[in-house]
């Protein structure tokens, strides 16, 4: 089992960026590969549903996603200092991998992406671990050792990686976010690599 489960939300295509350089700081790690997955969005329209694939970009998530892979990192773009709904959907399926243990004592981090500086993604951040806290997952974030956490004046945090969008649509990735997701993901995986 050498797979990070690199499991995402993305609106608007910040956080998958964030999941994209995380996939590449794992893939880094000898042996270890990145597995990436996205969950479709919820409606409030209860007939709606999504297909098994989506049109395109990564496949959608299954449970048995989080029972095969040996770590796992998890974004969300911020909705008021919270996950999105469809993240929190999924998490809300995982009841038998929560009863049977099959994410306990695997590596876990979390990465968001908000709008603006003071969107809450610390708080986003932390509201992430509280239901892998709940898995049993041991959670991974981001030491000042990394220099790009001290330097940012965008995204980053010891809680997690992280993007600020400044409200713009088609926004990049800071170098430095970019280097903190990297590090985010190589850290889950070498851990992973670790325990495995």
């Amino acid at each position: 089992m050498s797979d990070v489960l690199v499991l995402y939300y993305s609106r608007h295509g910040s956080t998958e960026s964030l999941a994209r350089e995380i996939c590449l700081g794992v893939d880094s790690v000898r042996g270890m590969a990145a597995r990436l997955r996205t969950v479709p969005p919820v409606s409030a329209v209860t007939e709606a549903t999504e297909d098994a694939i989506p049109d395109s970009g990564p496949p959608f998530a299954t449970a048995d996603d989080l029972s095969e892979c040996c770590g796992l990192v998890m974004g969300s773009p911020t909705r008021f200092g919270n996950m999105a709904a469809p993240l929190k959907y999924f998490l809300d399926g995982t009841g038998s991998q929560w009863l049977s243990g099959a994410a306990a004592g695997k590596p876990a981090a979390v990465f968001t992406s908000t709008s603006s500086l003071h969107g809450g993604q610390e708080s986003t951040l932390l509201t992430m671990a509280v239901p892998l806290l709940h898995h049993g997952m041991l959670l991974v974030g981001l030491p000042y050792t990394e220099a790009a956490l001290t330097t940012t004046t965008t995204g980053g945090s010891p809680y997690g990686a992280s993007h600020i969008s400044w409200n713009r649509t088609a926004d990049r990735l800071s170098d430095d976010e970019k280097q903190l997701a990297r590090a985010l993901g190589q850290r889950v995986a070498d851990i992973a690599r670790r325990l495995g």
